[in-house]
């Protein structure tokens, strides 16, 4: 290839190194051209016109899989911090005017867009009307993700279930959630009473936990179950119970649908629950974000009165 040049930068190639970034975070052009919804090709096409620009090798394709050249990891480094400081720069402009700007990205467990405690459809409502010219972006993600994307900037708000805090986030409580074990109506111990039920035989039942590494509370009662599959989302796990082959803890308000039609039996309560916090968590901003200011003034508008205390 030529010898490395790069004059001005123009809208195209800022396109093609954001394009580049997501490809090494992908892990190579089939994921990258499926999260970006368009076709190998394209992204090869793109890639191959972004090195004969810069006149250097970025990565290997073949047989091996995708391997970035060491100047491919140069670019990708410094593609990242350009990428991160025109964003914050079109955040410190959107910031300049009469009313917020922008996008705001939100992040919420499983089941939180529909809960009701969650106040989701009057905060926006609330939000939109103070805040019309922000775009707002919505995905729903695991809560080990969700905390991270925080922490790095790559999310601004998140609706998590919580049972521990994090140094570099901070939190605000929404409500609390009881989680109680539930078996279906095709498994042995739906037709049996509690006292029927030893904890020797609730041990030794299959058990679809969240997968995730638990407070101290919760893992003293895991520790000793039969932990046989495992699953994050809600739904995912209420499947394999009704499948009549596992139990599972569920939040109440979850379950309840469940087992106002039958589907679904609380079992062994009296010594299988535990208590799970629903918070917003955000980071502290270093630079002023009107958009997210105003995000989080809105939830405190409904919550900040709240008398309950957080139960961690």
């Amino acid at each position: 290839m030529k010898k490395p040049s790069l004059g001005q930068i123009s809208d195209y190639e800022l396109k093609q190194l954001k394009l580049f970034k997501t490809v090494v975070e992908s892990g190579g052009f089939t994921s990258a051209a499926a999260e970006l919804n368009i076709s190998r090709p394209t992204v090869s096409n793109h890639i191959a016109s972004l090195e004969a620009r810069l006149g250097m090798p970025l990565c290997k394709r073949g047989r091996g899989g995708f391997l970035l050249t060491d100047e491919g990891a140069v670019v990708y480094e410094e593609s990242k911090q350009l990428l991160a400081q025109l964003d914050q720069f079109r955040s410190t402009l959107n910031n300049l005017g009469e009313s917020p700007a922008g996008q705001l990205r939100i992040a919420l467990s499983d089941t939180y867009s529909t809960d009701e405690r969650c106040r989701i459809p009057e905060v926006m409502r609330a939000y939109c009307k103070a805040a019309p010219k922000v775009t707002l972006s919505f995905e729903v993600e695991h809560m080990r993700d969700m905390e991270r994307q925080v922490l790095n900037g790559d999310l601004d708000i998140a609706f998590i279930p919580y049972h521990r805090k994090l140094q570099g986030l901070n939190y605000i409580h929404l409500f609390s959630d009881n989680n109680y074990l539930y078996c279906a109506k095709d498994h042995p111990f739906y037709h049996l009473d509690d006292d029927a039920i030893t904890n020797e035989m609730i041990c030794s039942a299959k058990l679809v936990h969240a997968g995730l590494q638990p407070h101290e509370e919760i893992y003293d009662q895991l520790s000793e179950m039969n932990l046989a599959g495992s699953s994050y989302h809600y739904e995912s796990r209420i499947a394999l119970a009704l499948s009549g082959e596992f139990i599972c803890f569920l939040p109440e308000e979850v379950a309840q649908p469940y087992v106002e039609k039958g589907e679904l039996k609380a079992i062994a309560q009296q010594h299988k629950h535990f208590t799970l916090g629903a918070a917003v968590i955000y980071k502290q901003m270093k630079k002023p974000n009107r958009a997210k200011t105003l995000f989080l003034e809105t939830i405190y508008q409904y919550f900040g009165n709240s008398t309950e205390i957080p139960p961690y």
